[in-house]
This record gives structure tokens, sequence and C-alpha cells, in this order.
């Protein structure tokens, strides 16, 4: 038996200077910019719903998820069997892509009230 639920939305940005996509999105969205180093700006999200972060990357921006789990092999043998596929498995978290072509992140729980929430899901 394992959990997991939908953690974080990400905007993925192909750019040399995260902190104007941080401003402009903390602006347009409400949520103040938290956390940040050259890579990551944690945007504060209510605190029961999903996260926001700001992502810099190497490829076209976009916008992914991350399920969180407290397993991640078995949440990938799961989603597997929906019908997604591993693209390619990193050292914190394992990409992968749905039947749709869109690509989402399994991870481990990035919110502090995952063990106990009522909203995560329990599967066999």
């Amino acid at each position: 038996m394992h959990k997991s639920r939908l953690a974080c939305f990400v905007i993925d940005c192909q750019v040399d200077d995260i902190n104007p996509g941080a401003n402009f999105w903390a602006g347009a969205l409400g949520y103040p910019a938290g956390d940040t180093d050259d890579k990551y700006v944690v945007l504060e999200a209510t605190p029961t719903g999903p996260k926001m972060l700001l992502q810099k990357v190497e490829h076209p921006s976009h916008i992914h998820l991350d399920i969180e789990t407290d397993n991640k092999e078995a949440e990938v043998q799961r989603l597997e069997k929906l019908g997604a596929k591993v693209v390619k498995i990193m050292e914190r978290w394992i990409v992968m892509e749905a039947p749709t072509g869109h690509r989402f992140c399994v991870v481990n729980p990035q919110r502090l009230d995952f063990h106990e929430a009522a909203d995560v899901n329990v599967w066999p």
C-alpha cells in the first residue's frame, strides 16, 4: 500500500535569470515569492493547496505537475499500468510521460501535511 497526490505545479522557465519570471508569476497569481536560488523560486501558495514552483530549465518553457508519493517505485508502476511511461530517472525524481504526451514528475512528499492529510490517495 502506498499514498500519492498532486504536490506541485512547476513553471519551467527557459531563461538566463529566473527573477523576472518569479516577479511576474508572483504578481499574476498573488503568491509572494519565497525560498529562492539560481534555479528555483517557491511561490507561497495557500497552506492546503498544491505548491507553485518556478524552475530554470534548458528545454522550452512550459508547465508540468509533480505527483508526491511515499513510494516512488510503487507509484511509477501504478501509473505505468494506466499507460504512462518512464522518460528519465533522476536522483530525486522520476520523469514520466502520460499517454497524451504530457510530462510530469513523481517525487517524494513535498507538502508538510502529506502523511496526515485527508486528500491523499491510498493505493493497494
